[in-house]
């Protein structure tokens, strides 16, 4: 049954991912005969300019990780474990962040700490062009990951099994230490892992704040493809980035393999109660501040300057030559194909990661976890390179795709399937291998065995994998900007291609559409979080 649920996951892969990758970097590594030049991969590594964009990358996403940890674990717990008024829109409003293209988050950024920004007006302070400006940005969009990936587990923990480790003499902080942080440490690992993938290979975020000091690994290679054509020194470039993703993801299935256990895991809506005694509020009052300085206030500035010219910039969007010839259509119209887009890459994300979950739900052989560590790949290779990859490959009967509209989504869909795996594993390894069992020596098939015990339990995590999948495919940009055609294009794509012309209107343009952005995720989140508390009696 499991080789069964993995025909799907591995065809999609090999055919969309491996098969583009390998392409493109053959095709720079080869010279004019055809050969390969082996050599090409010592001269590259070499380099000086190299070895810093290397060591740079490294120790940034590193010191991103730790940080989003740490300021977003309370909130995970908060969300988890508290009801109060306004939850629903909150947690909307945490996730709309994440789905923001990152020229976007670098550019509300740069009007917080720049020249001339809130901080420089107020106190004379700039963080532009340091690497503070880069970590809180990081912190910024990555917020959203730990607190839905981290609580969407910690809000099915049952709390009597702390409790009961009270009762028997233990500290809150021992309890805690012992019984819940090992029942999250699966759920930890995979927020830490997502985090550190997005930072690995951070492009917009680190190409306006860091200024020509900083580069990513991704900012190079898009320098080396894009502006000098240097594909062998991208395609070297690629490999590294490559195996320095597959180490990582390695060390993790080994960590989370030796952490895995069988949990005991309730309604969501259980767990969560109003806040008790003055250290509670404390902890809630200072997410709050959190949420409200780091994550509210950069998207208020972006509001705040959409709207600097009255509705005219907003106005402009329905006329395609308002942006100079930016567009050969109204900008408007990438809303629409935004949400169709989305839509598409979300059902194709839960049909590949769903099945690849179900099929990782149990332990197995070397080639099963290695096939749980490639599910990750796509997030730590350069979008640049799947986008060029596609259009060289998908060029040709019967794969010419290049015309059709099902490309975009399945580029977006490469970036939600890992976030579909993530979200679903840890809730279906922490399901009682002995109700399967049981279910089983009823009579059960294996289908309905599915049905009854695993769905009802995973239900709550398909939800929050479906909001991923939807989120990161409306704010996909890298490969999305290669392979979506001009006269269809979304709105992470209308964004930048107007803040790359010079003008107030295509900028206020640019502020504008991000303003849609922000309003289309936060109602398509709101709904979310609607339907699963009107069926919370289910989860």
């Amino acid at each position: 049954m499991r080789a069964g649920l993995m025909v799907l996951p591995v065809a999609f892969f090999a055919l969309f991912f491996a098969y583009p990758v390998a392409a493109i970097v053959g095709r720079g590594l080869r010279t004019g005969e055809g050969a390969w030049e082996v050599g090409r991969l010592g001269e590259v590594l070499g380099r000086p300019d190299v070895l810093d964009v290397l060591w740079f990358t490294t120790w940034q996403a590193l010191a991103s990780t730790a940080l989003t940890l740490l300021v977003a674990l309370p909130g995970a717990y908060v969300f988890a474990r508290f009801d109060f008024p306004g939850k629903q829109v909150l947690r909307a409003v945490v996730t709309v962040p994440f789905v923001l293209p990152t020229v976007v988050v670098g550019t509300a950024f740069l009007a917080l700490v720049g020249r001339g920004g809130l901080l420089d007006e107020l106190w004379g302070v700039r963080l532009d062009t340091t690497v503070w400006a880069i970590l809180l940005a990081h912190v910024f969009f990555n917020y959203a990951v730990v607190v839905r990936t981290v609580g969407g587990l910690w809000a099915q923990l049952d709390p009597r099994q702390e409790e009961a480790a009270r009762v028997l003499g233990a500290s809150r902080f021992g309890a805690w230490r012992r019984v819940t942080l090992p029942a999250l440490a699966p759920a930890v690992a995979a927020a830490a892992l997502m985090v550190f993938l997005f930072t690995y290979t951070s492009f917009g975020v680190v190409q306006i704040l860091g200024g020509p000091a900083y580069a990513t690994l991704e900012a190079e290679i898009y320098r080396q493809t894009a502006q000098l054509l240097d594909l062998e020194t991208a395609a070297v470039l690629t490999l590294v980035q490559f195996a320095a993703v597959g180490a990582v993801l390695a060390v993790h299935a080994w960590t989370v393999r030796r952490r895995e256990t069988a949990l005991k895991l309730v309604d969501a809506g259980q767990t969560a109660r109003r806040p008790r005694g003055a250290g509670q509020w404390a902890l809630l009052a200072a997410v709050l501040v959190t949420v409200a300085l780091l994550l509210v206030l950069p998207l208020a500035v972006l509001v705040q300057r959409s709207f600097a010219g009255g509705l005219g910039y907003y106005r402009a969007l329905q006329d395609a030559d308002a942006g100079g010839g930016t567009f050969l259509v109204p900008p408007v119209e990438a809303i629409g194909n935004s949400l169709q887009y989305a839509l598409a890459a979300t059902a194709i994300a839960l049909a590949v990661g769903g099945l690849a979950a179900a099929a990782l739900t149990r332990r197995a052989g070397r080639l099963v976890r290695g096939f749980d560590a490639l599910l990750m790949l796509p997030l730590g290779v350069s979008a640049v390179t799947v986008g060029f990859g596609f259009l060289i490959t998908l060029d040709e009967p019967p794969l010419d795709l290049r015309s059709s509209w099902i490309l975009v989504p399945l580029a977006q869909a490469l970036v939600g399937v890992p976030f579909v795996v993530r979200t679903m594993l840890p809730v279906l390894r922490a399901v009682d291998e002995r109700l399967r069992e049981a279910a089983a020596v009823l009579g059960a098939s294996p289908w309905r065995v599915w049905r009854e015990v695993d769905l009802p339990l995973v239900r709550r995590a398909l939800l929050v994998a479906a909001g991923f999948a939807f989120a990161v495919s409306l704010g996909e940009f890298g490969a999305t900007v290669f392979i979506a055609r001009p006269d269809n294009p979304t709105l992470p794509v209308a964004v930048a291609r107007l803040l790359g012309r010079p003008g107030e209107l295509n900028y206020g343009q640019a502020m504008a559409l991000s303003t849609i952005l922000m309003v289309v995720c936060a109602v398509a989140l709101l709904l979310l979080e609607r339907i699963r508390v009107n069926r919370s009696g289910e989860f």
